[in-house]
């Protein structure tokens, strides 16, 4: 059975302080990610059932705390795609790709909007974690060989993300797993729109923060691989899972490549911004 939400969110509620999901009606026009940052009071509709088939219900519930959209437990791997915004690609000096550059994280690196923070262990404290802002999606069926034109009705939703890197480990190595899949390196949220709402991903403006200052601006429509033709090559002889979250890749900006360099430092305010999503915001914690 399909999910009747739009807008969900999985949360804590103020009534038991117990996690949820819920349909955010007003997330059509509010920016939740914003609002919570504010400590405005939100309300939600509860949601029965789990993130692939929830049913929207009456009763109304109020969010004391954020999580992500989707636990742990539901997410078998998360994965990536690299250099996939042609104007990233011409800030980094590098050819368009003829095929997708990939890598993953493991499940343990999925983290949440605030008041989560990002985590930077103490072995990466040495001035080179840095930000990708991201459209991000859920896959919501399994699904092997797709086929592109139908590649889109395996969306669940989308919602933001920020695939944080630690530069050091990751240029040590051809293979980035190791240095891009640190514990809390993945957070997304606030809100999982569902694909429904959002039916041209490709159409969306998206935007980095770091401390109130605009690091990345550009468009999904930059993007190079586009979202069905990257689900249809990653499910090429490979079930992707329900609950496999993919991080579409990140367009100009990134600290690596600015002159002089941005890094993430203890206590920054990071945040991204996706149009018809919201804004995924983040405090810098150093272990």
């Amino acid at each position: 059975m399909a999910p009747s939400w739009t807008y969900l969110i999985r949360f804590i509620a103020v009534e038991d302080g117990l996690i949820h999901l819920g349909q955010v009606d007003e997330a059509a026009t509010t920016d939740i990610g914003l609002a919570t940052f504010e400590k405005k009071e939100i309300k939600a509709r509860l949601v029965t059932g789990s993130v692939f088939d929830g049913v929207v219900t009456d009763k109304v519930m109020t969010v004391s705390q954020l999580l992500s959209p989707i636990s742990t437990a539901e997410v078998p791997i998360i994965r990536c795609l690299g250099l996939n915004y042609h104007d990233h690609a011409k800030e980094a000096n590098m050819p368009i790709p003829d095929h997708p550059v990939l890598f993953i994280k493991p499940r343990t690196a999925l983290n949440g909007p605030y008041p989560q923070k990002i985590s930077i262990p103490k072995f990466v404290q040495d001035n080179t974690s840095d930000y990708e802002s991201e459209l991000t999606l859920i896959i919501g069926k399994d699904g092997r060989d797709i086929p592109e034109e139908k590649a889109l009705e395996y969306v669940l939703g989308y919602t933001c993300g920020n695939d944080v890197s630690a530069r050091t480990e990751q240029f040590r190595n051809s293979q980035w797993c190791f240095s891009k899949g640190l514990d809390m390196s993945a957070p997304i949220g606030p809100v999982l729109v569902a694909a429904s709402e959002i039916p041209v991903p490709e159409n969306l403006a998206i935007k980095a923060t770091l401390n109130g200052s605009v690091v990345q601006e550009s468009h999904t429509k930059e993007m190079i691989f586009k979202v069905a033709k990257t689900i249809a090559f990653l499910s090429q002889g490979t079930t992707l899972e329900r609950g496999t979250v993919i991080m579409l890749g990140t367009p100009p900006g990134i600290g690596a490549m600015r002159n002089p360099k941005i890094w993430l430092k203890h206590g920054d305010d990071m945040r991204v911004y996706i149009e018809k999503i919201g804004t995924l915001i983040n405090e810098v914690y150093y272990e």
